[in-house]
């Protein structure tokens, strides 16, 4: 039986849809409903479906960053959108990110059979062999490789946006729709450096410009980019840079 997970903050559709569909006619069954982003995540990590019927554009959520999420960690799970927003450009992206079936609400039975069929149909091509021994067609090749730069991208950008807070490589899963040790080997393929590495160079290019101002103390300058320990500021700071802040902060007063 093929696992089936139904996303959308409507819960008539959600229940509606797990009704109408003779689902056992095509092998399926509905394992998990989700009336959010969240929850529909944390299902499909719980269950890993095989097909998922979607919302993506939802209260708490931006919907191509949970299909490039679900496109890059699942890539054999056959999506179908369900969407309420007529955007032809929208509607492309989420094809690029590898999505079977764009359909419009209110859908029609029959094109949600047809779709439920034809990702049926794909999931057969591929169950003979494990998912560590298939190897993808060119255009699902390129769509992984397209959601997975598109991870990346949003998860640097957001650590750039936070990193003088609290920001763990948790959260930044949580916001590109990942587990964390996915985003962790995504950010080390495409960037090679680790989550932290990442984080710690932002912080430090903050820090060398916030030490050209003689009013603020390295203590302030410490928890103004992040870190909790001074001692740990300067330690990864000397590391960084490879001298001391104090040391960086004379040079760069001795240059006016």
């Amino acid at each position: 039986m093929y696992k089936v997970i139904l996303v959308d903050d409507e819960e008539i559709i959600v229940t509606g849809l797990k009704k109408i569909i003779d689902w056992k006619k095509y092998d399926c069954e509905v394992v998990a409903v989700a009336h959010t982003a969240a929850e529909g995540s944390h299902a499909i990590w719980e269950h890993n479906p095989h097909i998922l019927f979607t919302d993506i554009r939802m209260p708490d959520n931006d919907g191509l960053f949970m299909l490039a999420g679900l496109r890059s960690e699942f890539p054999n799970m056959q999506v179908t959108v369900l969407s309420g927003y007529n955007d032809f450009a929208y509607a492309q992206q989420a094809m690029c990110l590898g999505v079977s079936r764009y359909l419009l609400k209110p859908s029609k039975i029959n094109e949600i059979n047809e779709a439920l069929g034809e990702m049926v149909k794909r999931l057969g091509e591929v169950t003979s062999v494990t998912e560590e021994e298939i190897v993808p067609k060119e255009k699902t090749t390129t769509t992984i490789s397209d959601a997975n730069s598109f991870i990346v991208r949003n998860a640097v950008d957001y650590i750039q946006a936070n990193f003088q807070n609290k920001v763990t490589l948790a959260e930044v899963a949580e916001k590109v729709y990942v587990s964390q040790w996915h985003l962790s080997k995504l950010l080390n393929k495409h960037t090679d450096k680790k989550f932290y590495d990442i984080l710690n160079e932002f912080r430090i290019q903050k820090a060398k410009e916030l030490l050209e101002d003689p009013s603020l103390r390295i203590s302030d300058i410490s928890d103004m980019v992040g870190y909790v320990d001074s001692a740990h500021f300067s330690k990864v700071f000397k590391k960084e840079i490879g001298v001391s802040a104090n040391t960086y902060r004379a040079s760069v007063h001795n240059q006016k």
